[in-house]
């Protein structure tokens, strides 16, 4: 099983959508659906759960659609993947070893403290992405 799931996956392509969109301006489900490639329907699932979580919040209305809940270096991937998976998960099941258990709970633990960042953070990456691309020969 792997440690993050499609649901947190698409979770994050979304949740990245709604950061390099215009702060104040809502983005809509279709727009984030064909932006992230993400199933729209699938998509209804994970904002509601992101919005249940206090991350994103909805607008109504005919230019209505969702928005970061809060400041971006304020939203952490951890609490993302928390909210879509319930839990950064090591194994379903305890070891009959307390010695394992050890092991796997200090391995939830430093895996924790890798997705420690925050939305915002992701731009670094984008930045790092975008040098890769330009190139000079």
């Amino acid at each position: 099983m792997p440690l993050i799931s499609s649901k947190g996956m698409y979770g994050l392509a979304a949740m990245h959508e709604l950061l390099q969109h215009e702060k104040d301006q809502p983005m809509q489900i279709r727009e984030i659906s064909a932006n992230a490639d993400i199933p729209q329907n699938y998509l209804e699932q994970l904002l509601s759960k992101l919005r249940h979580a206090g991350l994103v919040k909805s607008v109504r209305g005919s230019r209505g659609g969702y928005l970061l809940a809060s400041d971006p270096a304020d939203i952490l991937i951890k609490d993302i993947l928390i909210a879509l998976e319930d839990d950064i998960k090591i194994t379903d099941t305890k070891s009959n070893s307390p010695v394992l258990n050890l092991f796997f709970d200090e391995t939830k633990s430093k895996i924790s403290q890798i997705f420690d960042l925050s939305l915002l953070d992701l731009e670094d990456y984008q930045k790092r992405y975008n040098e890769y691309l330009h190139y000079n020969i």
